[in-house]
């Protein structure tokens, strides 16, 4: 009988305007509802008792932002659950980020949520507000109902296993440092911050064909076109993960002067954070992607890659117009952050300007098939005060692959005179260090991956501003970990990380 309450998402707009029309009195009560405790069951008694027929909407497996190993049960196990209590009438899995799309769908006369989100100090306020938008648009209202429940998410850090030993511990030894509203008020600090993002605008082309085989003579691969789509990467991607933290960001690149490069440019930046030279002897950066479609619960595959790179650098009076630039606006900025791909911009009398004035400066100074060998962050720089970086650019920079990773990291923080270094480690961890204080090691937190291009790019993004904010080794590292664990998530860089996720993740992880 209760697994006839359940509907499907794509049939409640129909369900309920019925309903509606009948004149029945509908209440929505959105969340999770990952463990039903007491409190929950009186929220939804009372909620019921505001109307004629409760219908509880849950947010899908995919959209769950609570870190590794949430929900703890699956969207037909919730459902199952709210759909077997008496007071439930339906129960609506919700394939989105929030309640919005549901709230359009069943236009409840009442949206009720529980007693702690009167207070308006959640973690999801931005999120709620959006909601009770929606709700008013409509013709509804908002009701609380309920006492302030239980931590759902307290019991199942504390009680069950779905956390690695190893990231408990780390998220424990944070929790002493940073409470709820604390780490709210840290992230939330970032929007007085002046940034300056300097580096590689890369355009990420992804180009999707379904394998058909191999050709019968040459035995090469032989697809055929689906899709293509373009994305914003290299630094304009850390640009656009700054700006969900602060809009007092500007950007400084160079690109070519192609007809589809400005619309894009103009969609993405605001012509009062705009500092982009457009040259027509410069090539616009394409990295190119051939890769076969998405598959759920799968990491993208990816076939081969074209990239369109001069090979030459930028001519002397470009260079020169790029340091003007530089020198006129860096003394403006807070912070600096330096994405540097080896692709052009970068020359070295830039770099030795950076290093000279930037106020603060964190550094990325990445390696790839385009600069391999050269681009190396011990040869290229003299001074940092914070830098991001992966293994083979470690063993690049140390001329060597057998390291003692936390050792050789330390050494080449020392030789840049910086205070914060990381060592991002793919799915093993990422090693935190901060002058004068131990170093740490936070464990991964993604538990799924689609796509690794741009996971470094958020992880630089995310915790250079937590650096310039001097937070703990520790918090800079772990906001690091949530901005990539998002990132991997994302296709390329098809949209930037959400500053409201992250608040979400890193509450729950620290509720323990």
């Amino acid at each position: 009988m209760s697994s006839s309450k359940i509907i499907g998402f794509e049939s409640a707009g129909a369900l309920f305007r019925e309903l509606r029309e009948r004149g029945r009195k509908i209440v929505q009560s959105h969340g999770i509802f990952d463990l039903v405790l007491p409190g929950h069951i009186v929220h939804l008694e009372e909620a019921k008792a505001l109307g004629e027929v409760l219908v509880v909407t849950i947010t899908a497996d995919k959209h769950v932002n609570k870190g590794p190993g949430r929900p703890y049960f699956n969207e037909q196990l919730r459902a199952k659950t709210l759909a077997a209590l008496a007071c439930v009438d339906y129960v609506v899995i919700v394939p989105f980020p929030g309640a919005v799309e549901a709230i359009k769908a069943l236009q409840p006369h009442v949206y009720c949520k529980g007693k702690d989100y009167e207070k308006g100090d959640s973690a999801s306020t931005l999120q709620l507000k959006a909601e009770l938008k929606v709700v008013a648009e409509y013709g509804g209202r908002a009701a609380y109902a309920g006492a302030v429940s239980s931590s759902t998410t307290k019991l199942l850090n504390q009680n069950f296993d779905h956390l690695p030993g190893a990231l408990k511990e780390f998220c424990l030894s944070l929790s002493s440092e940073f409470s709820q509203k604390s780490f709210r008020e840290v992230v939330d600090s970032f929007s007085q911050l002046k940034v300056l993002v300097i580096g590689d605008t890369i355009f990420d082309r992804y180009s999707y064909v379904r394998v058909q085989g191999l050709t019968s003579k040459n035995r090469i691969i032989s697809g055929r076109f689906l899709k293509e789509e373009t994305q914003c990467g290299g630094a304009l991607a850390v640009f656009r993960h700054v700006r969900q933290f602060t809009e007092q960001v500007k950007f400084l690149s160079l690109v070519g002067v192609e007809p589809w490069v400005p619309p894009v440019l103009q969609e993405h930046i605001a012509p009062e954070q705009d500092l982009v030279l457009r040259e027509s002897e410069f090539t616009t950066i394409i990295k190119q992607r051939y890769v076969e479609p998405l598959t759920e619960g799968k990491e993208l595959g990816k076939l081969f890659a074209v990239n369109y790179i001069d090979r030459d650098p930028p001519s002397a009076a470009v260079q020169r117009k790029i340091e003007d630039l530089i020198g006129a606006e860096i003394a403006k900025a807070d912070v600096v952050l330096l994405a540097d791909f080896g692709h052009g911009l970068m020359q070295p009398q830039i770099r030795k300007l950076v290093q000279e004035s930037a106020p603060f400066l964190a550094l990325n100074c990445q390696t790839n098939s385009n600069n391999h060998g050269f681009n190396i962050i011990s040869r290229q720089y003299q001074r940092a005060d914070a830098f991001s970086l992966d293994e083979p650019e470690l063993m690049l920079s140390a001329g060597h692959r057998h390291l003692d990773f936390h050792a050789e990291l330390d050494k080449l923080r020392r030789s840049l005179r910086a205070s914060y270094a990381w060592l991002t480690r793919g799915a093993i961890e990422t090693i935190g260090q901060l002058d004068g204080q131990p170093s740490c090691f936070c464990p991964t937190l993604a538990d799924e991956v689609v796509d690794t291009v741009g996971a470094g790019d958020a992880f630089f993004a995310v915790a250079s501003l937590a650096a310039a904010r001097k937070l703990s080794a520790g918090m800079t590292t772990f906001l690091g970990q949530m901005a990539g664990a998002q990132a991997v998530k994302i296709v390329g860089n098809a949209h930037p990380i959400s500053k409201e996720t992250l608040l979400k993740t890193g509450v729950s992880l620290l509720t323990v």
